[in-house]
Order: C-alpha cells, then structure tokens, then sequence
C-alpha cells in the first residue's frame, strides 16, 4: 500500500499498488503532456524568438550590408563624380592647353607671316633701291655720253675740262698749275698743262693735255692716233712727265670706250681718255707720283750739288718703268670695267668688280715704291755709293 497525502486538503490516504500505478500513470501522464506542452511552447517561442533574432539580425545585417553598400555606392558616386569632375577638368586644361598651342602657333604663324613680308617688303625695297641706284647710273651715263658728242651741251671739250677741274681744285690740288698752253715757240703747243708741287716746291707731277672733240677731225687726222706724235712732241718741249688725249674721236671705238688706255707701245708716258676720266687719269697720276716724291727730293738735292746722278737717274727710271707696267695692269682692269659699262649698261655689278680689281696691282706698285731705297738705287754705282759715304762720314764727324 502507499500513503499519498491530498495536496489540496492535506489528508493522507492510502492506495493500493494498482492504483498508485494508475494515478501515477495519469500524473505522468498529464505532467507528460504539460511538460511536452511547455517545452512545445517553450520550444516554439525559443523559434519563434529564434526566428526574430535571425530576422532582426538578418534585418540588421541587411540594414549593415545595405548601408555598406550604399556607403560603397555613395564612395563610388563619389569616385565616379570625382573622376567625372577630373576628366572634365582634364578635358577643359587640354582643350585650354591646345588653344593656347593654337594661339601660341596662330601668333608664331602671323608673327612669321610679318616676318616674311617684312623680309620680303625689305629685300623688294633693297632690290628697288639698287635697280633705281643702277637705273639712276645708266641715266647718267647715258646723259654723260649724250652731253659729251653734242659738245656738252654747247660747251667746247676744253672748256668741259676746265670746268671739271676748277670744282675741285680748291679741295684736291690746292697747290696745282692748270692752264691752257700758250707758248707756241716751238712752233706748236699743246690745250693744257697740268703740274703739282708739294709745299716746298718740288714738282710731284706734270701733263700735257690735248683735247679733240669730233669736230676737231680733218681730212688727214680723224682719228686718235693721228694726233699723238705731237702730243708728244709737246711734252717733251714743255718738260711734262705725262701726256694725255682727251678725245670723244671714234665714238664707237671698244678699244677707246673702256676708260683709261695707255699708248706706250707708240709714245711713252701716254695715254688716251674719254672726258669722264679727265679727273681720275690726274688723280692716278698724282697719287702714284707722290709715292716716289721723297726719291725726287733727293733727286733735286743732288742736281743742287752738281753730283753726276745718270745711273741714279736711271735706276728711277726702272723703278717708274716697274711702277708703270704696274700702273699698266692697273689701267687695263680699269678699262675692261669702264668696257662693260658702255659696252652693256645692264652690267654695273661686273663693273664694280672690275673697279675693285685695280686696288691690287695699285698696291703691287705701292709695294714696290715703299721697297725702294738709297742701298739698292745706289747698287752697282761707285759714284753714288761714293757720294753718300762721304755724306754719313760728314755727319757723323
């Protein structure tokens, strides 16, 4: 038997084995069944709750996973609108950088374009003034040719010749004879005689002028030629180093017509011009006497003492002879040039090479004019060599 006591009222009572069993079955039974209930419950409220924690932490990494994404859109919005503001930058400094390359290259363009036609303007106006200066030239030498065969105008070749001088006579021979040659008794004379002394009075050169315009010519003498075996008598009678003709006979003549032209192989110290190389034929002649002035200064000293100089003399004369065959090449440069100009006006360039090729043999002769001294005039000359011997001794004692 077992004592089960009534938890409602407290009271023992006694069952037997069976019953026991039966009421402890329904006890287990129903406490089974509670207990099963509440852990049903509790088992579907713990799923329940299970449920809406892995709902909330489902919403909330979701909510995590969605912020983040949208941190990482918003991050990448704000690449891209960083990128997209960069490129756009980029975009304007290249297309700046490339307009400034354009104005930088459209400025160089027309800067160059100015350049050009600066250049070009510089160069036509450089071109313009040298064909104007050649033009002005050719008028010139054709005005010059035309004045000169119609006698300059109404002028006579002498008077031509006069007038030239006299322009510059106060600046460039300010100490020189030029006159017409009016002793005739020898029984001929010439048109003018130009001579020049330095200021002590030494002669440093002299020329015998004849002028013959074309109506000088006659029957038997109507050409240069014919004239100058009296020039020449003339300036051996009037004591002149030079003799000059000054023609404008055989106009058409390419010989005559080249300027300067010496007639030394026919008469010596001679030579024929045209009317325009009146002066530069006296300022040649001038300058090349004053190389040898100091030699004539010694010279006249001498003659003073009445010392025999023949070979001295005579070595002077070589040493003009040389200064003349100089003088000579010198003259034909300068008549090839002056060729050129009547021959073809259009080539003034050669001209002035021409020109320029004189200065050489010029200088040739200067050189061989500075290279001559007493020693080697004296050379081969006892009485000279005597002479000035006697003269260091003097000043030395």
């Amino acid at each position: 038997m077992h004592e089960i006591i009534c938890p409602h009222c407290l009271k023992a009572f006694k069952i037997d084995e069976a019953a026991y069993a039966d009421i402890l079955k329904q006890v287990r039974d129903s406490d089974f069944d509670r207990q099963l209930h509440e852990r049903l419950e509790l088992a579907a409220q713990e799923k329940h709750n299970a449920v809406e924690l892995a709902t909330a932490k489902a919403s909330s990494e979701q909510q995590k996973a969605t912020a983040a994404k949208d941190a990482e859109i918003h991050e990448l919005k704000s690449k891209l609108e960083s990128i997209e503001m960069s490129k756009k930058l980029a975009i304007i400094e290249a297309v700046s950088i490339v307009q400034k390359e354009r104005d930088e290259l459209r400025s160089g363009l027309e800067k160059a374009e100015l350049e050009k036609q600066l250049a070009e303007k510089s160069l036509k106006d450089k071109y313009e003034t040298q064909i104007k200066d050649r033009d002005d030239a050719i008028e010139r030498l054709r005005d010059m040719k035309a004045r000169l065969s119609t006698k300059m105008v109404g002028e006579t070749l002498e008077q031509h010749c006069e007038t030239e001088f006299n322009r510059i006579r106060a600046t460039a021979f300010p100490k020189a004879y030029f006159e017409k040659d009016n002793d005739a008794r020898t029984g001929s004379k010439g048109d003018y005689i130009f001579r020049d002394t330095d200021e002590t009075g030494i002669e440093i050169v002299s020329i015998m002028f004849e002028m013959k315009n074309e109506n000088d010519r006659t029957a038997t003498k109507n050409k240069n030629e014919d004239f100058l075996k009296e020039l020449d008598k003339d300036r051996v009678e009037k004591g002149c180093e030079y003799a000059v003709l000054v023609s404008l006979l055989e106009p058409d003549s390419e010989l005559y017509n080249t300027g300067i032209v010496d007639v030394f192989h026919r008469f010596p110290k001679m030579y024929v011009v045209r009317p325009q190389f009146f002066i530069p034929i006296i300022t040649l002649l001038r300058n090349a006497a004053l190389n040898s002035l100091k030699y004539k200064s010694e010279l006249s000293l001498m003659k003073a003492q009445n010392i025999d100089i023949t070979n001295f003399e005579t070595e002077l004369e070589t040493f003009k002879s040389a200064f003349a065959k100089n003088y000579d090449l010198a003259s034909r440069r300068f008549e090839t040039a002056i060729n050129e100009i009547d021959k073809s006006i259009d080539h003034l360039q050669k001209t002035k090479e021409a020109l320029l090729g004189t200065d050489r043999n010029l200088r040739l002769a200067n050189d061989k004019a500075q290279d001559v001294t007493i020693k080697k005039l004296t050379r081969n000359n006892p009485t000279m060599a005597a002479k000035f011997s006697e003269l260091k001794n003097d000043s030395e004692n």
